[in-house]
């Protein structure tokens, strides 16, 4: 079996949350998790000022798009295409084109998620969120989820929110 590549879906405005699960519960249901394995919309934080106060707010780095990393098969493209909010894969003459992780980098994206990201054991910070700060040793990982053993005690936070302490001294 080739390997899974990373493709580009275009969604109709605010339907990339909707695609994003449905396409999930499609590969649940159909038990395709070899064929389509990760459903990513890339997004960015920024701090943004309201009444006095800062926040951090996540945003769609694409409004409209998604990323699917697939391997490309009749049956992967049928279901993919055919999901409520799908308007078609992004290339010439909708047919799909493969992105490079150097391409996705290159738009500015955070590839961290999207390559598997962290191993057990891996010393991390938090990065933002109520335990912004607190480090510790990734203890499990369940897609998005991983949970870090911080004084003794499992934190489950998502990936997007931490980052390998040795990332941070580069």
């Amino acid at each position: 079996m080739s390997e899974a590549k990373w493709y580009v879906v275009h969604t109709y405005s605010g339907y990339e949350n909707k695609v994003k699960v449905n396409i999930e519960k499609a590969i649940k249901n159909r038990n395709m998790q070899e064929l389509i394995q990760k459903v990513e919309i890339p997004m960015h934080n920024e701090e943004e000022e309201k009444n006095g106060t800062t926040r951090l707010v996540s945003r769609k780095v694409f409004p409209g798009y998604v990323l699917i990393k697939m391997i490309m098969t009749d049956d992967a493209w049928y279901v993919v295409r055919n999901t409520r909010g799908v308007t078609g894969f992004v290339g010439p003459d909708s047919k799909p084109v493969p992105l490079e992780i150097e391409e996705i980098e290159k738009m500015g994206i955070d590839v961290s998620g999207f390559k598997n990201g962290f191993n057990i054991g891996d010393l991390v910070r938090i990065m933002f969120g109520s335990f912004s700060g607190l480090e510790g040793n990734v203890q499990e990982i369940e897609d998005d989820l991983v949970t870090i053993l911080v004084n003794g005690k499992g934190i489950e936070v998502e990936n997007t929110q931490i980052k390998r302490v040795e990332d941070l001294i580069e």
